[in-house]
């Protein structure tokens, strides 16, 4: 693994998850990125779709910019024994107010549900950013999702991130409410889920929603 942050680092950062290889976006995982949201289940839970050409060019050209400004680590999943079939999307998220926290996002590709991809890769990338991050002071992920979004919620169990807080919906955006789920680095004793809430948080979906 290499560090984060910057367009050199992120071109070159890889992670590795039981038979599953996380990298950045690359253009020429543009046909496998719109048959994945040609799918009605993924349709659901994100808000922008990347239904054209043009469309995904825009969805990765942000995630180059997230890297470059060390606000959104974006990593295409894919599986090696399938000879590096994108499988999935990870993301490392940190708009917010402080460096004490993060959020994490995924969704796998409606060809690879059912084979405990994104329970791994989550594992992953979860070890790395508290590994990566730690001398800036990161100690608490936070991954969010939608009340029927029961999928990211098994996801959210297996990967050691404990259902922490209900949050209310914000229609129309998010018409139903959600769920804030929580995972702390191994050392940290970071005290009650409800006192370090950020006042504009959503119960938008662990689906990759934002």
């Amino acid at each position: 693994m290499s560090g984060h942050g910057g367009t050199a680092a992120g071109a070159d950062l890889t992670l590795t998850a039981d038979g599953l290889l996380l990298r950045p976006w690359r253009e020429e995982d543009v046909p496998a990125l719109l048959r994945a949201y040609d799918d009605p289940v993924m349709r659901q839970w994100v808000r922008l779709p990347v239904s054209t050409p043009e469309e995904a060019a825009r969805w990765l050209e942000s995630q180059r910019a997230g890297w470059a400004s060390g606000t959104r680590f974006g990593f295409a999943v894919t599986d090696v024994s399938r000879g590096g079939e994108l499988v999935g999307n990870l993301a490392l998220k940190r708009p917010g107010p402080g460096p004490e926290r993060a959020e994490v996002g995924y969704w796998t590709a409606a060809w690879a549900r059912g084979r405990g991809v994104a329970p791994r890769a989550l594992e992953a990338l979860t070890a790395w950013v508290f590994a990566a991050f730690a001398e800036e002071g990161l100690v608490r992920l936070e991954l969010l999702h939608q009340v029927d979004n029961v999928a990211s919620c098994r996801v959210a169990e297996k990967s050691g991130y404990a259902f922490a807080e209900l949050l209310d919906a914000l229609p129309p955006e998010f018409p139903l409410d959600g769920h804030l789920h929580v995972r702390e680095a191994p050392s940290t004793a970071y005290g009650s889920v409800a006192a370090h809430r950020p006042p504009d948080m959503s119960p938008a979906g662990s689906s990759e929603s934002r």
